[in-house]
């Protein structure tokens, strides 16, 4: 079932029968609420199951993994308000806040379930109905709701939503070794690592000896081969898992590399 918000600062996500996975940019913070079914976020190795009555803040800037599990017989539904930069940017010079020290450190944060924080949600839900559509300034308002009630239960998330920083250089080797598996532009790895994309491919050459382009392939494949031959997986379980965008080219440019199908593994 599609989310009835049709506004992309405020959205439902809603469906029955199966499971869905993904990946995603998340470009702005995201505020969410998990009301039924289970959501399992990964970022590079670590993963993270959000239940059933779950807040959660997720950092902007971050690559995700996502698994939304209905729960038997039932449904998946969240609610999730983005804090987009312009309404952070325009509280800060009206109200004067800043972040004393910019640490926009770890991928989420988990909320402890409030009062408040469960009111704001309930306030969405005459909204979630059919027909009904958000006015924009109304939407404005929300949107500085939400993140007055989270600084007054947590004023320490004023270092991470009030940071306007972009990403600052950082480890290329290690970036990448964790975030091979992301199918995202060159151009999104190069700012998540905070070079240009000139510079992003100049360094990478000098530190892989390879274009960003074939050495992902190549990372790719070679922790296929892994999964298939040591942990007995599928190749339709694991191509998307490792940024190949279909079935049939995964298994051409794995047979090109190794010389059989993954399947004859």
């Amino acid at each position: 079932m599609a989310p009835k918000i049709n506004h992309p600062s405020i959205s439902y996500s809603c469906y029955y029968a199966k499971n869905r996975e993904g990946e995603q940019f998340v470009s702005e913070h995201v505020f969410s609420y998990q009301i039924s079914g289970t959501l399992t976020l990964g970022y590079g190795e670590k993963q993270h199951v959000f239940n059933p009555g779950d807040f959660r803040l997720i950092r902007r800037n971050q690559l995700v993994k996502f698994l939304k599990e209905p729960p038997p017989g039932g449904e998946f539904r969240s609610v999730s308000v983005y804090l987009d930069q312009h309404t952070l940017r325009s509280m800060s010079v009206e109200h004067d806040i800043r972040a004393s020290s910019p640490t926009a450190k770890g991928s989420f944060v988990s909320l402890a379930p409030r009062p408040l924080l469960k009111s704001y949600i309930d306030s969405l839900s005459p909204y979630n109905q059919d027909g009904v559509k958000m006015d924009p300034k109304l939407v404005a308002i929300k949107l500085r709701e939400a993140i007055f009630i989270l600084l007054q239960g947590n004023p320490e998330l004023k270092e991470m939503l009030f940071d306007f920083s972009d990403p600052i250089k950082t480890d290329l080797h290690a970036f990448m070794e964790k975030n091979f598996h992301f199918n995202v532009p060159l151009e999104r790895f190069a700012y998540l690592t905070g070079r240009s994309l000139a510079t992003f491919k100049r360094d990478f050459q000098k530190i892989f000896g390879n274009s960003p382009s074939k050495w992902l392939q190549q990372r790719r494949l070679h922790e296929a081969h892994y999964q298939i031959s040591e942990k007995g997986r599928s190749a339709s379980e694991i191509y998307l898992e490792l940024g190949f965008e279909n079935l049939s080219h995964f298994s051409f440019a794995f047979k090109n590399r190794y010389g059989v199908s993954p399947s004859r593994l």
